[in-house]
């Protein structure tokens, strides 16, 4: 992950993609994770694979996540580690929470 000092718009964009439950715990999987597909995200967060892919899509349009395809899979990996530093500085383990 490349580091880069990011202006208030960045972190602004970085902090709406993280403001849903479902994100938070997208990222912190990931972070803890490194690389995973679409179909396992879905499955450990109890979601519809569509559903999954939106959210995705949403924290990757802000940058927080890229995807690539491997095969006929979709992986996604985080590449913001600001987003990594303000779900930790929380101090709350979201992929341990049971509700959402």
């Amino acid at each position: 992950m490349k580091t880069k000092k990011l202006n208030v718009r960045e972190y602004s964009e970085i902090l709406k993609a993280l403001a849903h439950p479902l994100r938070l715990k997208m990222v912190c999987g990931l972070s803890k994770k490194g690389i995973c597909n679409v179909g396992t995200i879905a499955e450990q967060l109890g979601v519809a694979q569509p559903a999954a892919s939106q959210h995705l899509n949403i924290l990757k349009n802000a940058g927080v996540v890229a995807g690539y395809r491997k095969g006929v899979q979709i992986c996604y990996k985080v590449q913001c580690p600001e987003a990594v530093k303000i779900i930790k500085s929380m101090d709350i383990d979201f992929c341990k929470e049971k509700h959402i």
